[in-house]
């Protein structure tokens, strides 16, 4: 076989459902739906179909790879979107040859970058993947010169979390995409061009738990009657979802329907019927606008005072509310201390300035 023949593209849209049969049929784990951003490739040999991979959003937590890497737990969850898994390889029956899946991993390895910026507006920094020992080695992997960095706990990511028993630990293999990937991923602050979307951090079990005690003395501006979620959660949901990135009601609603039973024990959700319920996006609007704002600020201060020991800077930022016009016809500013470690906001000042 003429290896140099074999070419690599993405997937089209009409082949989604062919690419995903052949996996349900050959791949011993199956077919996979898509996680985050992913990208489907196919390799080619006369027109021929001879080998799948698909190429989706990295794992959450890996302690081998984040330990590789050497970034605090606070800027992995902003940088995960530079990192790329190697979720799925199959080459198809009848077309088992020697040096093609080294061959097509090189192919991916060429055309990955750019197709990610192309698809997803950023470009990757590392690629990872997952080989189960008690089924391969890793040989195809180490020949297109990914590193074995360690191996996983074992443990498996389920819809629920993460699975509570033990499985077989898995081999892990990165492959850099630039020469100074580590240090670009570790960096205290991250260079511009790998910036993507708001300033946003994950949230540790210690974090979810702690943060509605903070809410407790703050006056609840809901009549007793008809109230569903306690204040405190809810304030305790809104603030978490802002510290991981969204922006808006509706992203902090979306959010928190996507926690984990485990979550949303944490923040001390309402249990009813057996299941943990999270307020919902008019819940969430009616008390950010009618509490407190004095006694908001007062308790953020409070839980960034505990938690936000790690920053060693700070840098001052000022936005101008361009609707915020008081009865005098003057401009609201609103000047903000941010974290350069955490990105967190310790406070915020308005200022209207004199005429």
């Amino acid at each position: 076989m003429n290896l140099s023949a074999i070419t690599v593209r993405p997937v089209k849209p009409k082949e989604e459902m062919r690419f995903q049969a052949l996996m349900e049929q050959h791949h011993y784990l199956g077919g996979l739906p898509k996680i985050g951003h992913t990208i489907r490739y196919v390799a080619l040999w006369n027109n021929h179909w001879i080998a799948l991979l698909s190429f989706s959003a990295a794992a959450l937590k890996c302690q081998a790879r984040d330990n590789w890497i050497g970034w605090e737990y606070r800027h992995q969850y902003g940088r995960l979107h530079l990192v790329a898994n190697n979720s799925r390889f199959l080459i198809l029956p009848r077309w088992h040859y020697k040096n093609l899946a080294t061959r097509v991993l090189s192919l991916c390895r060429r055309r990955i970058q750019q197709d990610w910026i192309t698809r997803f507006e950023h470009s990757l920094l590392l690629l990872e993947t997952f080989v189960d020992p008690s089924r391969f080695v890793g040989t195809i992997y180490q020949a297109a010169n990914w590193q074995n960095i360690g191996e996983t706990k074992g443990f498996r990511r389920t819809s629920k979390g993460y699975s509570q028993n033990q499985h077989t630990p898995k081999r892990i293999f990165v492959l850099p995409l630039h020469r100074n990937a580590r240090k670009l991923l570790s960096a205290p602050v991250l260079e511009k061009p790998y910036l993507k979307g708001m300033p946003k951090m994950k949230l540790k079990a210690e974090h979810m738990r702690s943060l509605p005690d903070f809410f407790r003395t703050i006056t609840d501006p809901r009549s007793a009657q008809g109230r569903r979620h306690p204040l405190p959660t809810v304030l305790a949901i809104a603030t978490a979802a802002v510290l991981c990135g969204m922006r808006g009601y509706k992203a902090i609603s979306d959010w928190a329907q996507d926690l984990s039973p485990k979550a949303r024990a944490r923040f001390r959700c309402c249990y009813r019927d057996g299941n943990y319920r999270v307020p919902s996006e008019s819940i969430i609007r009616d008390v950010l606008i009618r509490v407190d704002p004095v006694e908001l600020d007062q308790s953020l201060q409070l839980w960034n005072k505990q938690y936000g020991t790690d920053d060693q800077s700070l840098a001052i930022d000022g936005k101008t509310m361009c609707n915020a016009i008081d009865e005098e016809g003057r401009q609201t500013h609103i000047m903000s201390a941010v974290g350069h470690q955490s990105n967190q906001c310790y406070t915020q000042k308005k200022w209207e300035p004199c005429q």
